[in-house]
């Protein structure tokens, strides 16, 4: 296949770029860096989001749009213009690609855009799955809300659609758990806040997979939750995250104390959904990373 890549140089990207260049797939990653070149055969930078860029020129075979931009969310304080920067990163990106789709005389085949679980809002009773209805009020559930319903505009261009609702990505370099799992090196971990909000968690070998499952199957399309099937309470998670490290787990973290060194940001620890991958599982998807204790380990004990 021929596959372009926005976001192609972040966490996932970087990881699924490696993989679809191991399947021999031609990789074409959108960027606003025209100095970067390629070592690689088949893999080529092609420049967009600039002045004057055309990067429909270089795109017009490809089969499939991946779409994984978007400013971090943990990269510091939610400030007023912080958000802003967050959404509008989202948007503009998602829009560019639809003009890239509409000014391409053969579509591509299918555009997987990142979403986020996110979209469902917090709680600590309810199970979400890609049926759950209910939409957040809370700015990260805004943003996910927006950034869905602008790719959304693919399918009204005839292309097949889905939205990777991305839980937690566990991985070894990169991603939210080192900043998770840091006071556990320090012999400092603890439980965060009260423990028992839910963590829908998804090892980034798990991402990956189930971008190439959803590249070749093509009865799914729409929302699809990229979460373990086996989410759990914040507590459990630091004593399985102590065990894997040989760490005690030990120190709370007050949630007053989050509250006041993150701000609004503290609501990526202190609160959470418990989300299922009910649409993968129906669709035959294998996870290699079942459980936590399984995820952690192969990332920790190599």
């Amino acid at each position: 296949m021929k596959i372009a890549i926005a976001g192609g140089t972040g966490f996932v990207g970087k990881k699924l770029t490696d993989y679809l260049l191991d399947q021999h797939h031609e990789v074409f990653i959108l960027t606003r860096n025209v100095a970067k070149t390629s070592q690689h055969p088949n893999l080529r930078y092609v420049e967009w989001l600039k002045a004057n860029s055309n990067p429909e020129k270089q795109l017009y075979e490809i089969d499939a749009i991946i779409n994984l931009a978007g400013e971090s969310l943990n990269s510091g304080r939610w400030t007023e213009s912080r958000k802003k920067r967050i959404l509008d990163s989202r948007v503009t990106a998602t829009k560019e690609i639809l003009r890239i789709i509409s000014s391409l005389p053969k579509k591509p085949k299918v555009l997987l855009n990142a979403s986020a679980v996110g979209i469902y809002g917090t709680s600590e009773s309810d199970t979400f799955s890609e049926e759950s209805s209910r939409i957040g009020s809370d700015f990260l559930a805004n943003t996910v809300s927006a950034w869905e319903q602008e790719a959304d505009g693919a399918a009204a261009l005839g292309m097949r659609t889905c939205f990777l609702r991305l839980g937690v990505v566990l991985g070894d370099d990169g991603g939210a758990l080192t900043r998770m799992v840091l006071p556990y090196k320090f012999f400092i971990g603890g439980t965060i806040g009260s423990g028992k909000q839910w963590l829908s968690w998804i090892h980034i070998e798990d991402v990956i997979k189930g971008i190439d499952f959803l590249l070749y199957h093509e009865t799914v399309s729409g929302p699809v939750n990229f979460t373990a099937p086996n989410p759990l309470q914040m507590k459990e998670f630091g004593q399985t995250a102590g065990k894997v490290l040989n760490r005690p787990h030990w120190l709370p973290v007050p949630r007053f104390a989050l509250q006041l060194l993150l701000g609004e940001m503290s609501i990526l620890v202190l609160e959470g959904q418990k989300v299922l991958p009910k649409k993968l599982v129906e669709h035959g998807f294998t996870f290699t990373y079942e459980t936590v204790e399984k995820a952690l380990g192969s990332i920790f004990k190599g």
